[in-house]
């Protein structure tokens, strides 16, 4: 595995020094209870009375604006002090930096709500789900093999932070990606895993002429119609019914291009050969095929790569127990080894994807 600046500076050598590593394990050891101290700070709106009193807040003025028990917030108070979200300052609470970027960091929120609603439950049954290869968390919603198979069946509040976070990431890149794709002015293309049809919407109304046709699982399609039958070019838009898992399931061919955003992290390096195998057979010698992925080792700011790694626990407790993000060069081997050349890799696209371009060898 290589890495580049800036994570090759950082996890190539010791970072802390003793007292600083004694610290950090504690932090690990009790990174539950720091978790959802810190999310109830936020629902209690604790962080945003000390965000709006910059001459901060003693505890009984605390206690009088929330209604909550002394006791409540207290533990609460204390918590936070010793976490570093809020510092004690002539007896008055004052939220600190890292308490600030708590509120007002979006991608902050994003990965919490996502943390607490969808994984929290779950993240229990991480060692089963390591040893087994199976998403053994995902038996809190529902009993079935991946999460995607029981999206739509999802409680409504986990549903709700699934797709924000999904969409968080995805849609920030939109706007440039779809300047790559439509430079090559495509006519068909191909929306492998497609979900509600976000990135299809954008295609229409991006390209007056551009045919979309979104591959995925039924009851995804399903989703899909419903979020995209009042758009403008919805016309334009149609759904293939199939589960891209199922080594017998064949693509349509000739697309001019086929596009696969945050879609590949869904499966094992050996499920994505296959995926794209298939892929490549129902290619011309002009078709292109595009890959969207937030690739851990291709990002600008460590925090990124950080919050990637993690988040590969995801997929292993909860949505099918095999897969992750990805390192690009891994990606890159599966896509040689189903018969594709990356013809160029672009970097940087809104909040850390990366696009490969891929074309028959």
């Amino acid at each position: 595995m290589k890495l580049s600046y800036p994570q090759k500076e950082i996890y190539g050598k010791e970072r802390m020094t003793a007292l600083q590593a004694q610290r950090f394990a504690q932090e690990i050891a009790f990174a539950p209870v720091v978790f959802q101290v810190s999310r109830l700070m936020i629902k209690f709106g604790i962080f945003n009375l000390l965000n709006a009193q910059k001459q901060g807040l003693t505890m009984d003025e605390v206690v009088e604006k929330t209604k909550l028990s002394r006791y409540a917030v207290k533990v609460l108070l204390e918590s936070s002090l010793t976490i570093g979200t809020v510092l004690l300052e002539d007896e008055r609470f004052v939220l600190s930096k890292a308490g600030w970027f708590l509120i007002h960091d979006e991608m902050a929120q994003v990965n919490m709500d996502f943390n607490h609603d969808v994984n929290y439950l779950g993240l229990f049954d991480l060692e089963n789900s390591l040893l087994n290869g199976k998403p053994e968390g995902l038996k809190v919603f529902g009993n079935w093999s991946t999460i995607y198979e029981g999206l739509s069946q999802l409680p409504e509040q986990v549903q709700k932070s699934w797709f924000k976070f999904d969409h968080y990431y995805s849609d920030n890149s939109f706007k440039q990606a779809l300047d790559i794709v439509f430079s090559g002015n495509p006519k068909t293309l191909l929306d492998v895993g497609g979900n509600t049809g976000r990135w299809a919407s954008r295609c229409v109304e991006y390209s007056d002429t551009v045919q979309v046709t979104i591959m995925d699982l039924p009851q995804q399609l399903e989703m899909m119609k419903r979020q995209t039958e009042n758009i403008k070019g919805a016309d334009r838009i149609k759904g293939y019914s199939a589960n891209v898992l199922d080594n017998n399931t064949v693509f349509p061919i000739s697309f001019d291009a086929i596009w696969m955003s945050q879609f590949l992290d869904c499966f094992s390096e050996k499920e994505i050969i296959s995926i794209l195998t298939r892929a490549a057979a129902s290619m011309n010698s002009k078709s292109k095929l595009y890959i969207m992925e937030t690739f851990w080792d291709r990002q600008r700011f460590e925090t990124a790569s950080y919050c990637l790694t993690q988040i590969s626990l995801y997929f292993t407790a909860m949505a099918n127990g095999n897969s992750k993000m990805y390192h690009s060069e891994d990606m890159e081997q599966c896509v040689k080894t189903a018969g594709l050349s990356v013809e160029t890799i672009h970097d940087g696209l809104g909040l850390g994807h990366s696009i490969m371009v891929c074309v028959k060898s």
